[in-house]
């Protein structure tokens, strides 16, 4: 659980930083194998994170998120 709690902490520190983040990024610099489950923690507690879908050259899609205005 703290594991959890932490990754989740550390990802809405970047992102409030105005940085955005990816799957890749979320393993590279937290050792976060599941961004997207941390994302959802984050919206329920209020932080209005959107998603952008990506394409990367090689036609490959990823998600990146970022937090947006809140409304």
């Amino acid at each position: 659980m703290t594991n959890k709690i932490s990754h989740t902490r550390q990802i809405l520190d970047h992102l409030e930083k105005g940085n955005a983040i990816t799957p890749i990024d979320a393993l590279r610099m937290f050792g976060c194998f599941r961004l997207g489950a941390r994302i959802y923690d984050l919206k329920r507690m209020g932080a209005p994170v959107i998603r952008r879908m990506v394409t990367a050259p090689n036609g490959k899609r990823y998600a990146e998120y970022f937090l947006g205005d809140e409304q």
